[in-house]
């Protein structure tokens, strides 16, 4: 008998019963698992192609919820895009595996690492868990309404670690926020040093509850802040203090300050101008900005560092003297290191120096000016006994196809003294590249690696 024909005096049932068939007859989808061949820790930011280019990513926990209905039950070559996991060619130098994916069904796929880091995840944007939400995993993580952010600076604040990022994407508007974003977290936020990545961020909201922008200065275009940190001043009182810059079309400065937190709005405001661009003063003067880094010196007296990677201005560790520029001290430093590989230069571009407990030395992770493959996409890394130098031969950790990974930022509060571990992440675009396809979710967006200071390959790196 017909169900729907027996059904058809009662107009409900049959919806009911379309209803249900529909929902019945959906593809359950297939669970893939990416994983590091070895250590078996998932691999996020893995692309997966069919020969019919449809494409799957894998979110934080390296998995994808596989639901084409054509491929279903079907042998189905996947290319493999992994930024550094990949399989060995086959005999046509293609790079990928055969699986055949069955609803309700999970696949296993090992990549072998070829970086020297190890990718632990995303921080930032949505979507961190979107394949394991897709099969009814990881349902209690929270999205904070960010898809997508720019560089981070970071500065220990009132016992909790400060995060602020550049200009911001919404769902809303691709620029939703122009004047910085920002976060708390615990100091230490990470429990292991192991994939899938959990960061979970406090952001500072409006009174939707929405993360709202936390340094709107004066002028025309985005508000930018850089070389933040905290100083005690004379009275031992503790400020969260910043140098800001705003920004015209295409990526034109035309007006660098100082800028200093205020507890009681939960926002930076503008201390005083320091330089606006004009035909007499074409170009700023060396100004408190990129990362800062703390140092005692040999009488003991502690300075606080500015540069992105190499320090290029000093003043005193106190926030008197970040304010008075007759403290300030320019440094050069150098403008390339030596690679451990071949000897040739190493263009320093970008990045951040820190003190290493572990190494007892200074170590760097900076991006590569014009490096190979990737014209900025490529991190290296160098140690010295000194902030000032000189750097000894530096080794690659990271490389990229024809992808972005700008800014680099060391986390040295992230690890214990006796740790061997070094955290940094850095900006994964598609910006500077030769126009590669923004990749889903990822594109705009912090990532997090982990280098193991231990690992043979960093060897020629400490040597003496």
């Amino acid at each position: 008998m017909n169900p729907i024909a027996h059904a058809s005096a009662n107009p409900l049932a049959v919806l009911l019963l379309l209803v249900t068939t529909l929902v019945t007859s959906a593809i359950e989808p297939c669970r893939i698992e990416v994983v590091e061949k070895g250590s078996g820790w998932p691999v996020p930011l893995v692309e997966l192609s069919s020969t019919h280019h449809a494409s799957f990513v894998t979110d934080n926990a390296g998995v994808i919820a596989f639901d084409l209905p054509e491929l279903m039950g079907r042998e189905t070559w996947f290319e493999v895009h992994g930024n550094g996991y990949d399989v060995a060619p086959d005999g046509f130098g293609y790079h990928g595996v055969r699986l055949t994916p069955e609803p309700g069904k999970t696949l296993r796929v090992e990549l072998n690492r070829s970086i020297v880091a190890k990718r632990l995840g995303r921080l930032t944007g949505g979507g961190l868990f979107a394949e394991c939400q897709k099969l009814g995993q990881e349902l209690a993580w929270p999205e904070s309404g960010v898809l997508g952010c720019d560089s981070v600076q970071n500065a220990v604040y009132h016992g909790k670690m400060f995060w602020l990022w550049g200009d911001t994407t919404l769902a809303r508007y691709p620029l939703g926020i122009f004047d910085g974003t920002s976060a708390t977290t615990a100091i230490q936020p990470l429990q292991k040093f192991e994939p899938p990545l959990r960061v979970p961020f406090n952001y500072f909201t409006d009174a939707k509850g929405a993360p709202r922008a936390i340094a709107v200065m004066a002028g025309a275009g985005p508000t930018w802040v850089t070389g933040m940190v905290s100083l005690p001043d004379a009275h031992g009182l503790t400020h969260l203090a910043g140098a800001y810059l705003k920004v015209k079309p295409p990526m034109e400065a035309y007006e660098w300050g100082l800028c200093v937190w205020d507890d009681r709005t939960a926002k930076f405001d503008s201390l005083r101008v320091l330089w606006t661009k004009s035909a007499a003063a074409p170009k700023p003067p060396p100004l408190p900005e990129g990362h800062p880094a703390l140092w005692k010196d040999a009488a003991g007296k502690e300075w606080v560092l500015f540069g992105n990677p190499l320090p290029t201005l000093r003043c005193p560790a106190t926030f008197e003297a970040w304010q008075d520029t007759s403290t300030w001290e320019a440094l050069k430093p150098p403008t390339s290191v030596t690679s451990a590989s071949d000897g040739t230069a190493v263009k320093l571009h970008s990045g951040s120096m820190a003190w290493n407990p572990w190494r007892k030395r200074w170590v760097i992770v900076f991006m590569q000016g014009f490096g190979k493959p990737s014209v900025f996409g490529e991190l290296w890394y160098a140690e010295a006994n000194a902030p000032t130098g000189p750097w000894g031969k530096a080794v690659k950790i990271l490389s990229h196809a024809n992808y972005t990974f700008y800014n680099p930022r060391l986390h040295p509060e992230f690890t214990p003294p006796e740790s061997p571990v070094l955290i940094f992440e850095g900006t994964y675009t598609s910006e500077f590249a030769d126009r590669p396809p923004p990749t889903p979710r990822y594109n705009y967006n912090q990532m997090l690696y982990r280098l193991d200071l231990n690992d043979p390959a960093l060897k020629p790196a400490q040597a003496d």
